[in-house]
């Protein structure tokens, strides 16, 4: 997939957002990149176009059966000048795992990446600056199709779009509030839980609109079958730290597996601290809390790294955990990886690629702690 990506110039640009009231996923920026798919020619015609609405088919394989894979990965303004990108191979093995699932045609993740980063490089002036502020990237592969039937598209569009994004909690990490969901499931070893795909949120809505509706934050699933395992949040990952612990769902078939979970894990075990990957059930968590074992839960993703629970709802219960505050363990797990991935802390693993502009600064800061968490390991287990 060696192939020259082209640039069409946009009539007129946007004038840019507040970058105090941005927000998540509420602006969109002037350029977005385009790649086809067709089974003579494979993925080709790799373009930056002037973002805007799509023409499809009514009959497109997307509207009816749901083909459908996307990613979320962010670019950040480091102090010295540099783009950079925060383990976007991992997305892309990820992503091509999604694919396999949803029987998508595969593609090139080195020349994604190139194409993320000229994207990302085009839209420079769209990244905001402010503590805990970014440039959020989604690439997303539909079927085009149009046909009424339950087989494969063998027509695709990878897409890749850009939003400016304010730090997911304002000013300060907050801790959120779960609702453990004992009726409603959300996915099943066999299934599609482990993939990025479309499926697994919309199936989630009426648990998470029930939980708010209780007042509470986000949704705890429970596994498909027994309904007594924890598998992962709405939009999360989820970690334990019982007593000297941390423990968090094995990766089993049916819990997607975060990019951030992995370097959250990677980290802990570097630090020393003794990480389990198990099944946990939600009444031993329960039990583990009055005995004041359970110190601190927090959740893992993109968009807001870590995510402190504050408490915590399941059947007729409520806990409280670490006094209702953000915890000391998480509290470290968010500034060691956003200062990673803003450049703050010297990139010891490897783990920031720099998206390369004319005149760009080649200064690296020195403020680093010893961060050398263990080799690669697949994406999916």
């Amino acid at each position: 997939m060696g192939q020259p990506i082209t640039f069409h110039k946009a009539d007129q640009l946007k004038a840019k957002p507040d970058s105090d009231h941005l927000g998540f996923g509420n602006f969109f920026t002037d350029y977005m990149f385009v790649m086809d798919y067709t089974a003579d020619v494979g993925w080709h015609d790799a373009r930056i176009v002037p973002y805007g609405p799509l023409e499809l088919d009514p009959a497109a394989a997307i509207f009816h059966y749901g083909q459908e894979v996307f990613e979320g990965m962010k670019a950040y303004k480091a102090k010295d000048g540099r783009i950079l990108l925060f383990r976007p191979d991992m997305n892309l093995k990820r992503l091509n795992h999604s694919c396999e699932r949803l029987d998508i045609p595969k593609v090139d993740g080195d020349f994604v990446i190139k194409a993320i980063k000229k994207l990302v490089a085009v839209e420079k002036d769209w990244i905001p600056e402010k503590p805990g502020q970014s440039l959020y990237i989604r690439p997303f592969i539909i079927g085009t199709d149009a046909f009424l039937g339950v087989h494969p598209s063998t027509t695709y569009k990878l897409i890749i779009i850009l939003s400016p994004v304010g730090a997911y909690f304002g000013d300060s990490v907050k801790p959120v509030s779960i609702y453990v969901e004992d009726e409603y499931v959300r996915a099943v070893r066999g299934g599609v839980g482990f993939a990025k795909t479309s499926g697994n949120y919309a199936a989630s809505l009426r648990a998470q609109s029930k939980a708010e509706e209780l007042g509470f934050d986000q949704v705890l699933w429970l596994d498909g079958v027994e309904h007594k395992y924890v598998e992962e949040v709405g939009s999360m990952n989820i970690f334990f730290k019982v007593g000297d612990e941390v423990w968090t769902p094995e990766l089993n078939g049916s819990i997607l597996p975060g990019v951030t979970r992995d370097s959250v894990i990677r980290l802990l075990k570097h630090w020393g601290v003794p990480v389990k990957e198990r099944r946990i059930s939600v009444k031993k968590l329960f039990k583990k809390a009055e005995k004041q074992e359970l110190k601190e839960v927090f959740g893992t993703g993109t968009a807001a790294v870590i995510s402190p629970v504050g408490f915590l709802k399941w059947e007729d219960r409520v806990i409280k955990v670490a006094n209702g505050e953000t915890g000391p363990l998480a509290k470290k797990l968010y500034e060691t990886l956003t200062g990673l991935q803003t450049g703050e802390i010297k990139d010891k693993p490897g783990w920031t690629q720099e998206v390369k502009l004319k005149g760009s600064s080649k200064k690296v800061s020195e403020k680093a702690s010893e961060v050398t968490p263990e080799p690669e390991t697949p994406v999916a287990e």
